[in-house]
C-alpha cells in the first residue's frame, strides 16, 4: 500500500504552526522575568531623571548633586502625601453638633429620615435618624437640651443615663461616624440599626440616681 503524502500547510496554519512553536519553555529560559523587567523599568525611570538635571553627565561632584536633587524631590512628594492625609484625618476629627438651636421635633427628624430613606439618601436619612433619637432623649428630658451635642457625646451620655442601651448607642454612633465622616457609603442596614435604636430607646426609662430620684 502506497501512503499518501501530507497535504500542503497552507499559510494561517504555518503561521499558527509556528505560534506554537515559539510558545515552548525552552525559547525563552533566558528572557528576563516579570521582577527583572520592572526592576530595569524603574531603572531606567531614574536613569531619566538623572539625566535630566544639570551637571549628571560630568561626574564627580555633579552626578552627587543630581542625585541629592532627586532625594529631594522624592522627600517633597512623601511630605505632601503626608500633609493631605493629616488634614483628612484633621478635618475628620471636628465633629460638627447634631442638633443646632432651631425649633425642631423628634417627628421632624423622623419625617425627614423617612424622606430620605426612601430616596436612597442612606448618609442623610441615617444623620436625621441620629438627630431624631437626640432630640427625643432632649424631650423625655433624659439628657439636657443642648445645641451643638456632637453624636460622640451623645453616645456617651445617653450611655451613662441608659446603661441598659449604652452598647447600642455605641454601635449606632459609628455607623453614623463611619458614614458621615469615615467616607463610607449608607447603605439600608446602617439606617435599618438607627431606626430600630430609636424604637427601642422610645421605651426605656433611665437609670436612678444615687439619691434615689429619677433624672
Amino acid at each position: 500500500m502506497i501512503s499518501q503524502p501530507p497535504a500542503p500547510v497552507g499559510g494561517d496554519q504555518a503561521r499558527e504552526l509556528g505560534r506554537r512553536e515559539l510558545q515552548k519553555p525552552i525559547y525563552h529560559r533566558d528572557e528576563p522575568s516579570l521582577v527583572d523587567r520592572v526592576i530595569r523599568k524603574i531603572s531606567d525611570w531614574l536613569n531619566s531623571l538623572l539625566g535630566h538635571v544639570p551637571g549628571s553627565h560630568t561626574g564627580g561632584s555633579g552626578g552627587w548633586t543630581a542625585l541629592v536633587v532627586l532625594l529631594v524631590l522624592l522627600v517633597l512628594v512623601a511630605a505632601a502625601v503626608w500633609w493631605r492625609a493629616g488634614n483628612v484625618r484633621r478635618n475628620a476629627a471636628v465633629r460638627e453638633g447634631l442638633l443646632d438651636d432651631r425649633p425642631t421635633t423628634a417627628e421632624d427628624h423622623r419625617a425627614g429620615a423617612e424622606r430620605h430613606a426612601a430616596a436612597g439618601e442612606w448618609p442623610q436619612a441615617i444623620r436625621e435618624r441620629l438627630r431624631a433619637i437626640a432630640r427625643d432623649l432632649e424631650e423625655r428630658a433624659i439628657l439636657d437640651p443642648r445645641p451643638g451635642r456632637t453624636a460622640d457625646e451623645l453616645a456617651a451620655e445617653a450611655g451613662a443615663a441608659l446603661p441598659g442601651h449604652a452598647d447600642e448607642l455605641t454601635v449606632g454612633v459609628r455607623v453614623f461616624d463611619d458614614v458621615w465622616y469615615g467616607g463610607r457609603g449608607g447603605d439600608p442596614d446602617g439606617y435599618r440599626r438607627l431606626t430600630e435604636l430609636d424604637q427601642r430607646l422610645g421605651s426605656a426609662h433611665p437609670a436612678p440616681l444615687a439619691s434615689g430620684r429619677i433624672r
